[in-house]
């Protein structure tokens, strides 16, 4: 955007966790509505947590899901295979195999709440997601996490200062109860304009038509 960039603009919150495959998937269709209307957002990220007593090793994917849905091999591979054609479709690739673990991402969401009031939050968001199902690492491994702060321009001392003092733990409990007292039980969830939510990865078209009625609201 420049500062003769006279597009629209509109508030955009997104409750996500790094880890939650239909995140990424949202946001890409939420992101070709916006170049669809011609539309600037104003992205804020928030904190959600899918597994917030995963231990330090994480759990390998397929059995977590199968404890926790309750899914066969079978299923999990349609779900794989499913969401690896979808992000291919939106341009970011889901690189599972049988190794692929699922984290723990309190850490993860502190760097991203310290990197809201440097500017960075966007970025680093997508360095996470692709760091965890493009490149499948350790979303949980502070080297991991802070090798992404640093390539997203943000200062790796610093982040390693906001892991070391907790000094992001409270804020980020705050907000993770602010959107769990309104109602947030699954994610993503998305709010338009402070006004609609939309909760699931529910394509350009819908994302599309939300964006249009803000647009006519705001007239």
């Amino acid at each position: 955007m420049t500062s003769t960039d006279t597009r629209p603009i509109i508030q955009i919150d997104i409750v996500s966790d790094v880890v939650c495959p239909w995140c990424i998937v949202g946001f890409r269709q939420l992101d070709l509505a916006l170049q669809q209307e011609g539309v600037l957002a104003q992205l804020r990220w928030h904190p959600f947590e899918l597994n917030p007593a995963m231990g330090a090793d994480g759990q390998n994917l397929r059995e977590h899901m199968a404890e926790k849905y309750g899914s066969t091999a079978e299923q999990s591979q349609q779900a794989r295979d499913r969401l690896t054609q979808i992000g291919a479709e939106l341009g970011f690739l889901f690189n599972f195999n049988e190794e692929s673990r699922i984290y723990n991402t309190f850490a993860a969401h502190q760097l991203l709440d310290w990197a809201e009031a440097q500017g960075r939050q966007h970025p680093l968001k997508m360095a996470l997601f692709q760091a965890y199902f493009t490149d499948q690492k350790d979303v949980s491994d502070p080297k991991v996490l802070l090798d992404a702060v640093e390539a997203v321009g943000l200062d790796r001392v610093a982040g390693q200062q906001v892991l070391s003092s907790g000094a992001h733990v409270q804020p980020v409990r705050q907000k993770q109860e602010f959107w769990t007292s309104r109602g947030i039980s699954g994610v993503p969830s998305m709010v338009f304009g402070g006004k609609y939510l939309v909760t699931g990865a529910q394509g350009q078209d819908t994302y599309a038509q939300i964006l249009r009625r803000c647009l006519a609201e705001a007239a």
